[in-house]
């Protein structure tokens, strides 16, 4: 009978103590999302900035489109480099501490930019700018791939789709902030520098919270991992390392897997009219109406619904097709082509015409964004190596923006808009003609250890 009693007493607080576990697993997670979206979304309000600030900057210094969209291009590119190294480097070291020091250093870089104007001029200052915003580049890619590992850490892969469309509306919902606090800012204080110093007096208090409060991975505050959840294997307390699974372990799966290939260069062609909206949108309103906060005002509507886009893809992928993402990302970039055509034809028509194109853009630019930077490297690289595929497939990405930064600055300076559609149009045909490859594709799990 005292045995009895004492292996049912046994069993309840093995029971007590799996409830609390699960408790607590569940407060971190819902803890980690909120401050990896707060942290993520802080990154924007340095660097899409300058996209507001480029009408002011072209008229107090006379610089042509070709000029800004090279200084553009410069963040790209690093980007873009930075993207295929600290890939690598965010499943390797811990993303608490890459993360805040990119955000530290691009806040310093923003405050840089600004203050230079004061003193420089001319052909100085362009370069200076390009390089400014090239080592911004750089530093901003320390967010992005190290983000994608985190919650890949906390969330199953069962959840992952929602998750991501979740998790893609901080970057999406961040660039609209963005816009807004340098169109508020510009228009109260009437100089575009305070587009770069006031956000980064920000951006300097979210990278402080987030190194002494984030976590990396559920056995750093002793909780069982993913893995183990997934097996009942819950009995783990003790705190953990989250191990790296080694470089050439990476560089092989990356390698090796044509379908990361493929999604790589979807994102190459997708960001050719992602970033040619997010980079000239203000600008082309403000063409038709030279008021700063006008313009800005209405260019906020490709990121808003660009969220809602985000959300859609992802829940739609995890309910509805068995986790593909193929086939969601498909129709949403041809029918991102089609409303890039009806955006263009309606130029010449009332702005709120031109409004609900703009927002069909954003819906179809995003929704597939947010699952090829997102739900597909985790289904592609598990947990361990979600940072080197996601900075893999958002470095290609990258060159695409690149691209376009310059790319459509100079169409748009020589050519015109009709060109510079017409570039934009032929991304989005051929990012969706990439995704029909990957219509059926589910990826198998990974399991490490």
């Amino acid at each position: 009978m005292i045995k009895k009693e004492s292996e049912s007493k046994t069993a309840n607080n093995e029971k007590m103590k799996a409830f609390n576990r699960g408790v607590k697993f569940g407060s971190w997670k819902m803890k980690t999302l909120m401050f990896a979206w707060i942290t993520y979304a802080s990154f924007y309000l340095l660097r899409v900035n300058y996209s507001v600030a480029i009408p002011m900057i072209e008229t107090e210094f006379g610089f042509t489109s070709t000029q800004t969209g090279l200084i553009a291009t410069c963040l790209f590119a690093a980007y873009a480099i930075g993207q295929f190294i600290n890939g690598q480097l965010g499943d390797k070291f811990k993303a608490r501490r890459m993360i805040a020091l990119g955000l530290i250093t691009s806040a310093v870089l923003n405050i840089l930019f600004g203050t230079t104007a004061l003193f420089l001029g001319g052909l100085v200052l362009i370069w200076s700018f390009a390089i400014i915003w090239f080592l911004n580049g750089y530093f901003q890619s320390m967010g992005w791939a190290p983000t994608v590992k985190t919650i890949a850490n906390w969330f199953p892969r069962e959840e992952r789709g929602k998750i991501s469309g979740f998790v893609g509306t901080s970057y999406i919902l961040g660039g609209a902030l963005s816009w807004l606090l340098a169109g508020i800012v510009i228009s109260e204080t009437g100089d575009w520098r305070w587009a770069f110093w006031f956000p980064s007096v920000i951006c300097l208090g979210v990278a402080l919270h987030w190194y002494l409060r984030a976590k990396n991975a559920p056995e750093e505050v002793g909780l069982p991992t993913i893995e183990e959840v997934s097996q009942k294997d819950i009995k783990c307390e003790e705190t953990r390392e989250d191990h790296h699974i080694g470089f050439k372990e990476t560089i092989k799966l990356i390698g090796t897997n044509k379908y990361i290939w493929f999604a790589a260069l979807t994102l190459f062609c997708l960001n050719i009219v992602r970033y040619g909206f997010m980079t000239w949108a203000p600008k082309i309103f403000f063409d038709q109406d030279p008021q700063i906060s006008t313009a800005t005002y209405k260019a906020l509507v490709f990121p808003v619904a660009g969220a809602l886009g985000a959300l859609f893809a992802g829940w739609y992928s995890d309910k509805h097709l068995n986790m593909r993402r193929g086939p969601i990302a498909a129709v949403m970039l041809f029918l991102l082509a089609i409303f890039c055509v009806l955006f263009y034809l309606s130029l010449d028509m009332h702005w709120a015409i031109q409004l609900i194109f703009l927002l069909c853009i954003g819906f179809t630019t995003f929704g597939p964004h947010v699952l090829i930077v997102t739900a597909i490297p985790m289904d592609f690289g598990s947990r361990k190596a979600a940072s080197s595929v996601t900075g893999f497939i958002d470095g290609f990405g990258y060159i695409g923006a690149a691209i376009t930064g310059v790319g459509s600055g100079f169409l748009m300076q020589h050519y015109g808009l009709n060109a510079t559609f017409s570039f934009w149009i032929i991304g989005a045909i051929i990012g969706g003609l990439l995704m029909l490859i990957m219509w059926n594709v589910i990826p198998k799990v990974r399991k490490y250890h």
